[in-house]
């Protein structure tokens, strides 16, 4: 079933806010879209020896631009220029999520956009156009899913699995490739071998699939606030929960977990080793 942006009782506020956040959806759809799978892409290696392109800069610059014009007051804090302006709202931008797919030719990459008051993530917009798809969310208001076709005008709403055990669970891991030192090599492994299904959907995606209802479980060890700020209001407002491996909630960590709520403690027994 079809519905609106959110629900309708949300404030004029909110609904402005997530208006703003799809148009910069739209912005960024059309950039990445047009130099996706362009083969000339220029391409270096950050101090962290992650990939960053052009074409990371030029989104989280033209998103930044657009909210400067329209929310001059509000800060912005991304992946590629860092934190400008100071204020209880702040705009978390990663402009694209899944650099390396987007190299290779993959088509699971996103925009990830959020908007944090007082450090909580209110509004969450996250748009992969290689694959049509968004998911966006307001603070209590719902998690919706639909195609960038529509811009995000229209949209299913979405909740979480109800699997209970972790037997019948099934999971993503962005990776589980560790240094034989690393503290979560044995925690992850041991995660991993507790469950149904185990994939490597990996990044966004995987979190957004929690949200859906098509994965009941979501781990990333090591993780920066704008991979996960728009993820962890949509993956609540689906019904679940969204912590660090610590337990604490949000999105704001240095590590992820996301699930249906119900395997959420078992979950974070499992990768703490206990």
């Amino acid at each position: 079933m079809n519905q609106p942006l959110a629900d309708p009782s949300i404030t004029a506020q909110s609904a402005r806010d997530l208006a703003i956040a799809h148009q910069l959806a739209d912005l960024a759809d059309q950039l990445t879209m047009d130099r996706f799978l362009s083969g000339n892409l220029i391409i270096e290696t950050k101090p962290d020896l992650s990939p960053v392109t052009e074409v990371d800069r030029g989104v989280e610059q033209i998103l930044r631009d657009h909210l400067a014009a329209v929310l001059p007051a509000d800060a912005v804090l991304g992946e590629e220029f860092g934190e400008s302006g100071s204020s209880d709202r702040c705009w978390v931008i990663d402009p694209i999520d899944g650099t390396k797919n987007y190299l290779r030719g993959v088509p699971v990459w996103a925009t990830l956009i959020a908007l944090q008051q007082n450090g909580e993530s209110v509004i969450g917009v996250v748009s992969a156009p290689a694959l049509s798809r968004r998911w966006w969310a307001v603070k209590n208001a719902g998690a919706f899913t639909g195609s960038t076709d529509h811009s995000g005008t229209i949209g299913r709403r979405i909740s979480v699995s109800k699997v209970s055990k972790v037997i019948d669970s099934s999971i993503s891991f962005s990776d589980l490739t560790f240094n034989a030192s690393d503290p979560n090599a044995a925690g992850f492994n041991k995660l991993a071998n507790s469950v149904w299904r185990v994939r490597g959907y990996g990044d966004f995606w995987q979190h957004c699939m929690v949200a859906e209802g098509a994965l009941d479980i979501a781990a990333e060890p090591v993780v920066a606030l704008w991979d996960l700020a728009p993820l962890a209001v949509i993956v609540t407002e689906a019904g679940g929960r969204f912590s660090g491996i610590n337990g604490i909630d949000g999105p704001d960590q240095g590590s992820a977990v996301a699930t249906n709520g119900l395997l959420h403690e078992s979950a974070l027994q499992l990768l703490n080793g206990e």
